[in-house]
């Protein structure tokens, strides 16, 4: 089968925008018995009520626990119990002019297989389209003979029938989407034994035989370099694993789950679009209050990620219990305008304050920007980052706004977790962003356990691995020119499956920290970073002492000196000085792909940031990062003073929960320790000193190199 040989998903003329709806299984995942026709009912009815279905919203889309067992010919039945008919029950969807989708996994499970059910208008029975030996039909299989689902053999007789008639079962009941999951390669499976692309390919040659126009997404964070195959018989790709915490958390999801994907999608930016097809970033869990473990500016921040990638929007949680805020933030027309407009934006500044920009052609731009951090960040756009002269015109979004004109630089005071949502247009003129220079990492210095490798997708063919987990392992650029002191633009070329973290050193000066993620180890992903060089030649190292980098293709380095720089500083626990029973160790959703543990019980066992510098005496937001399972207290210590008591609270150690307060801290470098000498303290993640932001300041550029 090859890919011309089968009518392509993405143009059964359901795909050429992102779709709009909401999905079910936010709310399994704190409700197990939800899953029930009659609640499907009521979603679709609040729904209807609500009044998002005006803007665009139609989608029903059931998730993972509707099927019950197999029908004669070996395909999925509802479960009687909880589904007594699907089939009115999307009627029912139809009827307020909705659509209706479904869920189901590649290959053929074992209640089917041992029916050995008759393949529907074929001669051929379900065992004679296995693949042999029997192995693991998706993600979900277990290894062995009896994997329980099994992999279909698409060179077989009947194989293609059997998805065939699967899918003609889904477009009898009315069926208008399909969520295809546990799709490898990917789903954080690289066993190409299983390998999903001929079942993708099938179930797309079977919605095009269907007659039905059926949406086709395929789930979950599917490996980049086989995207050939997802655009092709696909109308979307899930890029990441789910934005749930399923149990690991007490709310629907948090801020680290959202803030991964603003790891991760700078590696898919290139891949989306009309003929294309769109990356799905999950659901947004934004109207169910508190329910949904985010803070109004988390949520606005998380629809405005998915609005610029142009991914689909589709809610989780409750529709009954859908609350006002829910209702602004996904019914705001000017922005889902954004995700509409088939131009999805690429970042044109990484790092803690992101900046993404889309480019709709005459002058014209979808510009967010964003704070990452839990202080408040005054964040700066140099126009000539675009190559623009200023803007003529500069509308904020989400608040329906003029903001009038702006030239040189755009800046914004934004809270924690927060952001901004322009439409810019551009002034006459264009400006050259500055001379760059790339360097190859696999021409630096190498140390440790660091090897140039095979890499397809990268510059020169050539990667550089084996970064990390010791001080050792690192890559070094020790010929990094800039023309004279300043702030310059870095463009760091990496590549993961997932959430990595590089600590990079520039020049002696302290460790800074670049969080990446990626979908693929031989597509490189780019991000941007402001850095500050001195006159001359420096060095730039990349590592990771205590978890794991990137494998890193190469930096770019350009600009003319005045690249915007942030206000803000960040101190890793992991990097600083442990005493006692503290180790440093891997933890996924943590800055720096690390956390200290082990703090308390005992006076020695703190965490020391020995070196905290700032510019002036006075008073300074202090952001910590912090992880517990219920109450912990924590003694904050500055510069020797009296022990500040902080009382913490949180519900879970795989996540880490920001605690802001305001400090006094005196000119150059201070000492911050943290810890319990009598009782068991939260793990540490960071530590993030900022400004206390002034009006006045965003008059001024960020730009400085004199901290």
């Amino acid at each position: 089968m090859t890919l011309a040989s089968v009518a392509s998903a993405q143009v059964n003329g359901v795909g050429q925008r992102p779709y709009l709806g909401w999905s079910s299984f936010s709310q399994q995942t704190i409700d197990p018995a939800f899953l029930t026709q009659a609640n499907m009912v009521a979603q679709s009815d609040a729904l209807a009520t609500s009044g998002l279905q005006a803007h665009g919203y139609t989608y029903i889309n059931l998730d993972s626990g509707w099927q019950g067992g197999f029908d004669a010919n070996g395909r999925p039945t509802p479960d009687p119990r909880t589904f007594p008919d699907i089939k009115a029950m999307i009627d029912h969807i139809h009827g307020h002019g909705q659509k209706a989708g479904i869920y189901w996994i590649p290959g053929v499970e074992e209640p089917a297989v041992q029916a050995n059910s008759p393949i529907l208008g074929t001669p051929y029975h379900i065992q004679d389209i296995l693949a042999l030996p029997h192995r693991a039909g998706n993600a979900f299989g277990a290894p062995g003979e009896s994997p329980y689902h099994y992999k279909i053999d698409f060179s077989k007789a009947g194989a293609q029938e059997y998805i065939d008639s699967v899918v003609a079962l889904f477009a009898s009941w009315g069926v208008d989407f399909i969520k295809l999951d546990g799709v490898t390669p990917g789903s954080y499976s690289d066993d190409l034994s299983i390998d999903n692309r001929d079942d993708v390919a099938a179930w797309s040659k079977a919605i095009s035989r269907s007659g039905r126009p059926i949406w086709l997404t395929v789930s979950w964070a599917v490996d980049k370099d086989y995207q050939d195959v997802w655009q092709a018989y696909s109308n979307a790709r899930r890029i990441d694993d789910d934005v749930e915490c399923e149990s690991r958390c007490a709310t629907l999801t948090n801020w680290p789950r959202i803030e991964k994907r603003f790891r991760d999608l700078p590696g898919w930016q290139d891949v989306a679009g009309p003929s294309k097809g769109w990356n799905d970033l999950d659901s947004l869990d934004i109207g169910d209050g508190d329910e949904d473990g985010l803070t109004v500016d988390e949520k606005r921040s998380a629809v405005t990620l998915w609005a610029m990638a142009n991914a689909p929007l589709y809610l989780g949680g409750d529709l009954t219990k859908l609350d006002e805020t829910g209702k602004q933030l996904a019914g705001n027309d000017e922005v889902i305008a954004v995700d509409q407009s088939g131009k999805p934006a690429v970042q044109v500044i990484g790092g803690d304050l992101p900046v993404w920009v889309s480019d709709l052609g005459g002058g014209r731009y979808h510009v967010a920007l964003f704070n990452m951090n839990a202080t408040r960040a005054v964040v700066e756009l140099p126009w000539r980052v675009l190559g623009l002269t200023g803007a003529r015109r500069v509308r904020d979004l989400w608040r329906h706004q003029e903001q009038g004109p702006s030239s040189g630089s755009y800046r914004v005071e934004l809270p924690g977790h927060g952001t901004q949502l322009l439409l810019v247009e551009a002034l006459p003129g264009h400006m050259t962003p500055g001379p760059s220079t790339n360097y190859e990492a696999e021409a630096a210095t190498l140390a440790g356990t660091a090897a140039p490798a095979a890499c397809a997708g990268c510059s020169g063919d050539v990667k550089v691995g084996g970064l990390g987990l010791g001080a050792g392992n690192a890559v070094s650029f020790d010929h990094v020119y800039a023309p004279r002191d300043g702030a310059y633009l870095m463009r760091v070329d990496s590549l993961t499956l997932g959430l990595r973290s590089y600590l990079y050193q520039v020049n002696d000066g302290p460790f800074q920290t670049f969080n990446s993620g990626g979908g693929s180890f031989q597509l490189p992903s780019q991000s941007t970073l402001p850095v500050c060089l001195r006159k001359g030649f420096n060095r730039i190292r990349f590592g990771n002492a205590a978890s794991y980098p990137p494998d890193l293709d190469r930096i770019v380095v350009g600009g003319t000196g005045d690249a915007a720089l942030p206000a803000s500083s960040t101190y890793e626990a992991e990097a600083a000085v442990l005493g006692g029973t503290v180790t440093a160790g891997f933890s996924n959703y943590f800055s720096g792909l690390a956390k200290a543990g082990n703090i308390g019980v005992g006076s020695a066992n703190s965490v020391t940031f020995p070196a905290v510098t700032v510019p002036t005496s006075g008073s300074y937001q202090l952001e910590i990062d912090y992880a517990t399972k219920g109450p912990r207290t924590l003694y904050l210590v500055i510069n020797g003073q009296a022990p500040i008591r902080l009382d913490l609270d949180g519900s879970s150690f795989d996540d880490p929960v920001a605690k802001v307060l305001d400090v006094s801290l005196k000119a150059g470098t201070n000492t911050i320790g943290l810890g319990n000498a009598d009782a068991p303290a939260p793990d540490l993640d960071r530590i993030v000193v900022a400004p206390r932001v002034l009006p006045a300041w965003l008059g001024a550029s960020a730009t400085t190199c004199q901290r």
